[in-house]
Order: structure tokens, then C-alpha cells, then sequence
């Protein structure tokens, strides 16, 4: 059975950091675009931040360009966000998401992912 399970999230305050994991079981993912998303209450779900499947391309939306880091550890089947200047409006669930297809550059709809994590809940406080 595959499961992605988030962790690292929490309370903190605006300015300061966190960083998230992702670890996949029940298959590897070493070959497979991964990402993150995140949802604020009454908001649809949105891109944050998609590697590649080599980790030599990452994609940002607007909102974290600058402040959030996206990356991976194909050994160890792991992708993580680190996630810098936070700002109250980071506030959400994030969580990580999988693409089943081959060799994959990442995308940002959350359509082209197969698999998803249950999340972990970020709140930043002002």
C-alpha cells in the first residue's frame, strides 16, 4: 500500500521557519515529479512548490518564490519543503503529493497527481 506522510508542521511566527518532509512507503518514487500543496479554510487546494523526478528542476508558485525551498532525497524516498519568512497567509494544510507517470517535470494542478499525503497543518501567527 502506498502512503506519503507529512510531518514538521506547526505553530510559528511570522518571520520564522519550518521545514516539512514527506515520506513515501510502499513504492519508490526515485523516478517520480513530487509536490506540495496547501489548503486554507474555505479555499481551494494550491500549487506551492513541484521537483522533477532528478531534482535538477523545481517550480515555485508566486506567493513563495524566494522564501520556500523544494527538495529531495531519492535514497530515502523523502521530499522536503523548507520553508523560510513565513507569513500568516502560509497559513494551511500542506500536503505532499506524488505523480505516478514516469520521469515526469513536476506540474502545477493538482490533477496530474496520483498520490496524496493527509497532510500537516501550518499556522503562522502574526
Amino acid at each position: 500500500q502506498v502512503q506519503l506522510v507529512e510531518s514538521g508542521g506547526g505553530l510559528v511566527q511570522a518571520g520564522g521557519s519550518l521545514r516539512l518532509s514527506c515520506a513515501a512507503s510502499g513504492r519508490t518514487f526515485s523516478r517520480n515529479a513530487m509536490g506540495w500543496f496547501r489548503q486554507a479554510p474555505g479555499k481551494e487546494r494550491e500549487f506551492v512548490a513541484a521537483i522533477n523526478w532528478s531534482g535538477s528542476s523545481t517550480y515555485y508558485a508566486d506567493s513563495v518564490k524566494g522564501r520556500f525551498t523544494i527538495s529531495r532525497d531519492n535514497a530515502k524516498n523523502t521530499v522536503g519543503l523548507q520553508m523560510n519568512s513565513l507569513k500568516p497567509e502560509d497559513t494551511a494544510v500542506y500536503y505532499c503529493a506524488a505523480d505516478a507517470d514516469l520521469y515526469r517535470r513536476g506540474s502545477q494542478s493538482p490533477n496530474d497527481y496520483d498520490y496524496w499525503g493527509q497532510g500537516t497543518q501550518v499556522t503562522v501567527s502574526s
